[in-house]
């Protein structure tokens, strides 16, 4: 069955005598807008505060970014010096993502992880806005409305807040904006996004050719005449997105990335289906049960991609715009190697959350025409019932950590590390415990303390409780014991924290 889009006209057009409420509207909109990145914000630099974030990311965006506000690479010394890349190590060798100079100019005027977390906040915020839009023109503003609420409060985006700072705080904006300018028939508008999304992240061409798979579902593909099998409309677009899609990936993951001094294969995590794409893609092909199989391996991965979509009331899957999403999620979920991309926390599924949204609206807009009864119930009602889904996950998710009283005020272990960080001189050179480094970042060269040395005079240790990247807390005793006996001296110890020196034989890269 052949699909159409009826467009009613440019989103932006009012019609006579309706101007009250259109100012009515974009007041509730840039309040709704406000007070989520309000929240957002306030979520993150309480972590930030209470010694809840990571150099490991944190400051390796930091310190790329505060490259680019001087005019240089993008060179980040935690990540170079961890992975064993090199200090002078590009984050462009890592994951391609030029997109992150747009946030230079704002390290002219704060010059501090701060900037990043509310910078964030506030991209995220914007998504809101073609939710908005795209739900609006099927369901009425009421419904709208609820979408987006449903949106800023699903725990895709709570778990990315909880993770510090990283490049998808633009993908829900711009794959939102892709979606919504195309449905509008700003086809050129929807283009531009789509290319910019491409400037986020190396997989990010997987979100257009999940896209281009979706176009290509919106026409009738059986032909009457030879020409006809030519690609026309929606299925000439969606046949480029797909195309663009696939060749930007395969150009920023095995070209552009080892042209910065990465690795392409660094990130190839489909072993259990071949060494290397070739391999994998044929053994896919002949052998898809395995494929199947990867999937449910380990059940977590069932797990996450259950709670992505049962919020949603399952919706998204009455959709073909799900189609959008499911390339960057097979990425996922096919990977035997890196855990956390199968994990509901972290911030991978804030990268999907909201094309799901729209595909759940249009999902409930398709099922409201196949079936009479649902046509006789209010038009907001699914959206309302998704937001009251989101909200049931609410005390499940990162957001439970606003009813710890640590978040709000200082306990001792953020008191601790607050007056070890303090020990540390301005400009040194120092080894930082995970948690420590947002703390340091701005006024000293940080790398992360791990079980290698790297020579640097200041070491900032914590052996309270396990710290990443150790396997555990007793190696983390271990490796203090060792830097005492290759000279450190020991200036600083409460609840877990040491703060050592060297004065002689300190090297760093």
């Amino acid at each position: 069955m052949a699909e159409a889009v009826a467009v009613e006209g440019p989103a932006e057009q009012v019609p006579a005598g309706d101007g009250g409420r259109s100012g009515r509207r974009r007041m509730a909109l840039t309040t709704m807008i406000a007070a989520s990145a309000v929240l957002y914000t306030a979520y993150s630099l309480m972590r930030l505060r209470a010694f809840r974030v990571g150099s490991y990311d944190l400051v390796i965006f930091d310190q790329a970014i505060r490259s680019y506000s001087r005019f240089e690479w993008p060179v980040a010394i935690v990540k170079g010096v961890h992975n064993e890349f090199g200090p002078e190590f590009s984050i462009l060798g890592d994951h391609f993502s030029p997109i992150l100079v747009l946030l230079a100019p704002l390290y002219w005027i704060h010059d501090g992880p701060e900037t990043l977390l509310v910078a964030q906040a506030v991209l995220l915020a914007l998504a809101i806005v073609p939710i908005w839009r795209f739900t609006e023109r099927r369901l009425g503003a009421r419904a709208a409305y609820l979408a987006a609420g449903a949106y800023a409060l699903s725990w895709p985006i709570a778990e990315a807040i909880a993770f510090d700072f990283h490049e998808v705080a633009f993908v829900p904006l711009l794959s939102a904006l892709m979606v919504e300018r195309h449905d509008a028939g700003r086809r050129g508008q929807a283009a531009v996004a789509a290319f910019v999304l491409l400037l986020v992240k190396e997989d990010m061409g997987l979100l257009l050719t999940g896209f281009g798979l979706y176009l290509l579902t919106r026409y009738e593909t059986r032909p009457r005449r030879l020409r006809d099998l030519l690609p026309r409309g929606d299925r000439r677009a969606g046949l480029a997105y797909a195309v663009v899609g696939l060749a930007a990936t395969w150009a920023s993951s095995r070209m552009i990335i080892p042209a910065f001094g990465g690795d392409d294969d660094y990130y190839w995590a489909y072993g259990s289906l071949g060494p290397d794409l070739p391999h994998a893609a044929v053994h896919a092909l002949t052998h898809p049960w395995d494929v199947v199989a990867v999937l449910g391996t380990p059940p977590q991965k069932v797990l996450t991609m259950a709670l992505v979509v049962l919020p949603l009331l399952l919706l998204p899957l009455a959709s073909p715009l799900t189609l959008t999403a499911l390339p960057l999620l097979a990425e996922r979920m096919l990977n035997s190697r890196f855990s956390n991309w199968w994990e509901p926390h972290y911030h991978y599924n804030a990268f999907i959350i909201a094309v799901l949204v729209l595909a759940a609206v249009d999902g409930a807009v398709r099922l409201r025409g196949r079936i009479p009864a649902l046509r006789r119930a209010p038009s907001a009602l699914p959206a309302a019932a998704i937001l009251a889904a989101m909200i049931v996950c609410v005390p499940f998710f990162a957001y439970r950590h606003l009813a710890d009283p640590a978040l709000w005020a200082r306990n001792d272990r953020a008191r601790a590390a607050s007056a070890a960080a303090a020990r540390i001189p301005d400009g040194a050179l120092v080894e930082a415990a995970n948690g420590v480094g947002p703390a340091l970042t701005d006024r000293a060269r940080v790398m992360l303390w791990d079980g290698h040395s790297r020579g640097a005079p200041w070491v900032v240790a914590y052996v309270g409780r396990l710290e990443f990247p150790f396997a555990s807390a007793a190696d983390q005793r271990r490796r203090v014991a060792e830097l005492e006996a290759a000279g450190y001296r020991e200036v600083f110890r409460r609840d877990g924290y040491i703060v050592l020196h060297r004065t002689s034989g300190t090297r760093g890269p």
